[in-house]
């Protein structure tokens, strides 16, 4: 495994994701109305997940993980009572001492080797069918090599100084584009390329928005690829402000838990 500084999630909260931006860019070129993708949830604080049927939210496991309990998420702007969140039986919450050694090595090669390991999953159970909003479809084909859209209310900067670690973490919604690098097995990839090479809205995740979605077009629909996971990079800089150019970013592949979700939400009571 090579040596990759991790800029992943919150060593205390545990979150990470949102929108970074091109530094030669207009942000409002990135701002986003919450109407245009609807399924978008807020979970308490920061953190996102996305609506996949009814009375299902599907999120990283990592956002919820940190939080005491998860009473209500907000979806279209309204507050939503939850039943219950379900784990994935494959996640690991990542050790403090992993961050710990991580911080003062240089050498975060045992983080990755353990992120890589685990199912970042959850799903969260709403008290009551969602009527008001359409569930968003998983994107079933490979991903690789196509445009995905990021979507994130979380921390933002540019990919020239990328944003402080500190937060804040929920901001407003924006979106921007990358290309999938690899979309094998639980994961896909992509890499904040820099100008000229970047996309005309090229971006990249940050902190605060893990769980949010990874879209990808399917004829005249966007459906979810993956959601924000965890990114790292092999620029020591990236400790101190994640986000800059070089950041690879890694996403939950949806396709690949599906028999997962399909089965925790039929034996939960799926509607």
């Amino acid at each position: 495994m090579s040596r990759l500084l991790f800029l992943l999630v919150l060593a205390a909260a545990g979150s990470a994701g949102a929108v970074v931006i091109r530094d030669d860019v207009s942000d409002s070129r990135y701002r986003l109305a919450a109407s245009e993708f609807a399924p978008l949830v807020d979970l308490p604080v920061e953190g996102h997940g996305v609506l996949i049927a009814p009375r299902w939210v599907v999120t990283a496991a990592h956002a919820v993980a940190w939080q005491p309990q998860v009473e209500v998420v907000v979806l279209n702007g309204a507050p939503r009572a939850v039943e219950k969140v379900i784990f994935h039986t494959g996640y690991k919450k990542l050790p403090q001492e992993l961050v710990d050694t991580a911080l003062k090595s240089g050498d975060a090669s045992a983080i990755v080797e353990f992120l890589s390991a685990s199912d970042d999953i959850a799903l969260v159970k709403l008290a009551a069918p969602v009527t008001d909003v359409a569930p968003a479809k998983i994107f079933l084909a490979t991903a690789a090599g196509k445009q995905i859209e990021i979507i994130g209310k979380g921390a933002t900067g540019n990919g020239a100084v990328g944003h402080s670690p500190h937060g804040p973490n929920r901001t407003d919604l924006r979106r921007a584009f990358s290309t999938v690098s690899t979309s094998d097995g639980r994961w896909l990839s992509y890499v904040f390329r820099q100008p000229p090479s970047a996309l005309s809205l090229e971006g990249s995740a940050g902190n605060g928005d893990s769980g949010g979605p990874l879209l990808v077009k399917a004829g005249e629909e966007r459906q979810v690829a993956g959601l924000t996971s965890w990114k790292g990079s092999s620029d020591n800089r990236l400790i101190s402000h994640p986000g800059k150019y070089g950041q690879i970013n890694y996403g939950l592949r949806l396709a690949h838990y599906l028999a997962w979700i399909n089965a925790t939400m039929a034996a939960g009571g799926a509607e």
